[in-house]
């Protein structure tokens, strides 16, 4: 159990689980290339030493893979895994600790620690342009902080078990901002923060806010977590580390006495400048929004303070890590959540918010003389009305019948749907939705559609293992290619607008119509390239269902609406790149070459890679 960053980096160290790098090391881009380079290898934690313009160091890839992640909990986990799934009343656990014995003394850590500000002591008041400036991607609007812990408190209700910790994310220079006065948070208005942020405005007072950086880990994992009602990021932040949350009031704000780095300050109503562009997590660029902005009080900083950051773009990456630690620990709470659930996969691959694999359960019809989807149906809006998982566009669910199911076996997963897949029944729209803030394939920020696709009852079909002849010699739709059983990717010319588009997709698809009956393939994808869609099943997942809308860019053969329900023979899923899209991360080659000396032999990272 860490009392702070420096212990689980030195016994880390002690494991074999992270390198040293001494050479000074330029924060603009040279930081976040290192990361991505030992991250794709599996490698080490990295501690930078010698960071360009700072005094302080700098850590990342602490959770590069999920053997390193439970490393770090490895006195913790379990005992936080029992909490969490005495889901619903926690807080009896709180009040009589030891009803639970496997979960008594990790909750007796779970209730914060108020401590006086005399503790302060530890702390330096520095400057924003102190701190590792770490720069990520090419276009960045700026310097960023990746792995922040948000603090806030209700306005009407404050105090700590009142409050959100988050991890969202800080853009500390750039744009016009003033440095060392202003930072930018961009957060999604239903997420805590948004909500104590909207009552503040409704009582015309600002929202003040704390910002923790570094600190033990299981601080930062806190911030991360999907909780169950009434269960607050700080207890679990306790019993994470095995140590009571320590806190104190300075000048009304909470300050987290385990951070290395402490940021205050307060967001004023409607007050807000441009954030952004920033590489995310789905592969992109998430561009410049209006976003709110935060007046800074004050900074804090130990002396020997650690600066911890990752670096996100196209998966798998360190959040990979994150996820899998984090479904490790709340794993069987959807199914409290929901019942009649028995899995909901977020797909790494497709960046996670857009992707959806599930399977329920089929109770309404047992005796029907046809299976088909029932239940599932209920479920699969329960799905996408429960937390994060709000944000996918693309639903895929099923229930299991003589066949054990694994959504984490993604190819035998989506073999079995698409050889029961009903297109005329089972294809079911949302428009005029809300999506992910970072995903640009909708209508505008935040806006966008979902499809669910719920099949269920007795194999219709034999997936095609080969191109059909029907998807050869159609125009300007050239060089069709197997992804996999039953879909096809296949190219198109570049993409103009959708009014002329629609043109283009219907002439497609009577095309493939005349050729006759295709049953063997429900799914074609139209891309820019269909060898890299193909390549890859990780190709497949990150450029489908992150470049589509699916109210805009599913089309059907034979298409045709009955009592409002869309439904078609094949479905075609236009993948192409569009005008409005955002572009994709594309890593600095100068960079990559300044960097080459650090893995050769004399260098701090020889043999890593």
């Amino acid at each position: 159990m860490y009392r702070n960053l420096e212990e689980c980096i030195l016994d880390l160290e002690k494991s074999g689980q992270l390198v040293r790098v001494h050479e000074e090391v330029d924060p603009y881009l040279e930081m976040a290339a290192i990361h991505l380079k030992v991250n794709s290898a599996n490698g080490p934690a990295l501690l930078f030493e010698n960071v360009k313009g700072s005094k302080y160091k700098a850590v990342s890839n602490l959770f590069g893979n999920l053997d390193r992640s439970k490393l770090i909990f490895k006195n913790t986990l379990e005992s936080t895994k029992s909490v969490i799934a005495l889901r619903n009343n926690p807080m009896s656990i709180l009040k009589n600790p030891f009803k639970h014995i496997s979960s008594g003394i990790s909750a007796t850590k779970a209730l914060p620690l108020k401590s006086l500000s005399s503790r302060m002591s530890e702390f330096q008041e520095i400057k924003i342009s102190d701190l590792p400036l770490i720069h990520h991607w090419p276009k960045d609007g700026g310097a960023f902080i990746t792995l922040p812990q948000v603090y806030s408190e209700d306005p009407e209700k404050p105090g700590i078990m009142n409050s959100n910790l988050g991890m969202y994310r800080i853009q500390l220079t750039g744009n016009d901002y003033i440095l060392n006065e202003e930072v930018g948070l961009h957060y999604q208005i239903h997420r805590g923060i948004g909500v104590h942020q909207q009552k503040a405005k409704k009582m015309g007072i600002p929202l003040k806010v704390s910002i923790f950086v570094g600190g033990p880990p299981a601080h930062t994992l806190a911030a991360i977590m999907p909780l169950p009602e009434g269960l607050s990021e700080m207890t679990v932040a306790g019993m994470l580390s095995g140590r009571n949350f320590r806190y104190c009031y300075v000048d009304g704000y909470c300050i987290n006495l385990d951070a290395d780095f402490v940021i205050t300050g307060e967001i004023y109503p409607d007050e807000t400048k441009p954030e952004g562009p920033f590489g995310d997590h789905i592969g992109y660029y998430s561009l410049t929004h209006e976003f709110p902005v935060m007046k800074v009080h004050k900074v804090f900083g130990k002396p020997n303070g650690i600066w911890p950051f990752t670096v996100v773009g196209r998966p798998p990456q360190e959040d990979t890590a994150f996820g899998e630690l984090i479904h490790e620990i709340t794993g069987e709470a959807i199914k409290q959540e929901i019942p009649g659930i028995k899995e909901v996969h977020a797909i790494d691959e497709a960046g996670v918010h857009p992707l959806l694999f599930a399977i329920g359960s089929e109770r309404y019809t047992p005796y029907a003389k046809v299976k088909q989807p029932a239940e599932i149906l209920t479920l699969a809006n329960r799905i996408l009305g429960t937390g994060q998982l709000s944000l996918a566009k693309y639903l895929f669910i099923t229930a299991e019948d003589d066949i054990p199911l694994d959504t984490h076996k993604k190819v035998e997963f989506l073999t079995y749907i698409l050889e029961r897949l009903d297109l005329h029944r089972d294809i079911h729209f949302q428009t005029n939705t809300t999506i992910d803030t970072l995903d640009y394939s909708g209508t505008g920020l935040n806006t966008g559609s979902k499809v669910v696709i719920a099949a269920y009852g007795d194999k219709k079909r034999e997936l095609c293992t080969n191109v059909p002849y029907n998807l050869n010699d159609i125009g300007d739709f050239k060089n069709p290619r197997l992804v996999m059983p039953g879909i096809i990717a296949i190219e198109g010319s570049k993409f103009s607008d959708y009014q002329k588009e629609k043109d283009v997709l219907n002439e497609f698809a009577n095309s493939i119509k005349l050729k006759g009956n295709m049953d063997s393939c429900p799914i074609i994808i139209l891309c820019d390239d269909s060898t890299f869609i193909s390549d890859s099943l990780s190709n497949f997942f990150w450029a489908t269902f992150t470049r589509s809308n699916p109210s805009h860019d599913i089309y059907g053969i034979n298409s045709f609406y009955e009592n409002k329900h869309w439904g078609c023979d094949n479905m075609i899923i236009d993948i192409r790149k569009k005008p409005h899209h955002a572009p994709s991360l594309i890593p600095d080659s100068i960079v990559e070459k300044n960097i080459e000396h650090l893995f050769k032999e004399g260098g701090s990272l020889y043999n890593i890679v």
